[in-house]
């Protein structure tokens, strides 16, 4: 089984980034509208840089039917991961910090925990002793909080912690730590006929909990890690049963792996943010005719956070080697975003 960002992202780099984070300052946040959004004039967050003009300009060719490069509708796919390339994601994994706030909010039906790991430590507080407990702590502590309901009940919990549980650092709720630029490129890409898709290592019921109204993509367009399920059917309904085992996951090379056997094609864009994206953006870059590979680069200490070969999540190294050296499109967040959270 492959080791990913769903899993091993929650292990000992979530943790450790704890100790080393840099502060982000929130901004205020912004109503938008997506109606007639057909032009590079709706991506107001976005600074007019080579960055802007390569986005605008590599849309404009795909959808001229006079261009060489043009890409009939039913062929324009973009695809994005979510965790630091839609959202932020320090100083760990929002999921995590789901995981966590579930086990306090179950702990009085489980006086047992008290004397259980890992859940003893989280109750406690104590994020150092989780982390030494590695992935089987780390393990036990998901399959506790994800499995053992129906996808209904985990639908409803998640929306539920979205609707109202607040980041550490910002104290913005984490679904408004959405970054606004992107919220317009995804506005900008369908008013273009350009269809869009999330390819997360994140679990996938628990982005369609919330992700469907936030970033306007409906659930079947959201792919990620899944959890095994089964069917039941007896005195009390027929439901689908969450399991405490990882059926699929979406990470590395399980991205381009999920878009062919969901999608059934290559995207023309893809935007990720890390190196647990780069075959994802290997897979649309090796297409026929124009691509637009994209990596979100967090250089924006004040408004967010800075980091990436020596970041703890969400680390580039070969990722940003490749793009240099391939002249992949690289978002520069403090230089290209003139705003990074969402106004109101």
């Amino acid at each position: 089984m492959r080791v990913n960002l769903f899993v091993v992202g929650f292990v000992l780099l979530a943790f450790t980034s704890c100790q080393e984070e840099q502060k982000g300052t929130s901004e205020s946040q912004s109503e938008q509208s997506s109606e007639g959004i057909a032009t590079n004039d709706a991506l107001t967050s976005w600074n007019s840089t080579p960055s802007l003009d390569r986005i605008t300009s590599f849309v404009e060719s795909v959808t001229d039917s006079t261009s060489e490069s043009f890409v009939i509708e039913e062929d324009r796919i973009a695809v994005f991961d979510n965790d630091g390339t839609l959202w932020a994601e320090q100083p760990m994994y929002f999921q995590l910090y789901f995981a966590i706030d579930q086990v306090k909010a179950m702990a009085a039906d489980h006086p047992e925990w008290n004397e259980q790991e890992p859940m003893k430590s989280v109750l406690a507080g104590d994020l150092e002793s989780l982390k030494s407990q590695g992935l089987e702590g780390i393990l036990k502590l998901v399959m506790t909080t994800h499995a053992g309901m129906s996808e209904m009940e985990f639908n409803q919990t998640v929306k539920q912690w979205a609707d109202t549980a607040t980041h550490p650092v910002t104290n913005l709720r984490y679904i408004d730590m959405v970054y606004q630029p992107m919220l317009e490129l995804l506005d900008y890409f369908r008013a273009n006929g350009i269809k869009t898709y999330i390819v997360s290592g994140g679990g996938v019921s628990f982005m369609r909990a919330w992700a469907p109204e936030v970033y306007g993509i409906p659930k079947e367009q959201i792919i990620g890690t899944t959890l095994k399920t089964e069917f039941v059917s007896d005195e009390e309904g027929q439901r689908v049963m969450r399991q405490p085992t990882i059926d699929f996951i979406d990470d590395k090379e399980g991205k381009p792996e999920n878009i062919n056997r969901i999608i059934g094609q290559k995207p023309i864009i893809a935007f990720g943010n890390s190196d647990g994206d780069l075959a994802m953006l290997q897979y649309t870059a090796s297409r026929q005719g124009l691509s637009l590979p994209a990596y979100i680069h967090h250089t924006d200490s004040l408004r967010e956070y800075a980091y990436d070969r020596e970041g703890h999540v969400g680390v580039l190294i070969q990722g940003m080697e490749e793009a240099k050296s391939k002249g992949w499109l690289v978002v520069d967040m403090a230089k290209d975003w003139n705003v990074i959270y969402p106004r109101k």
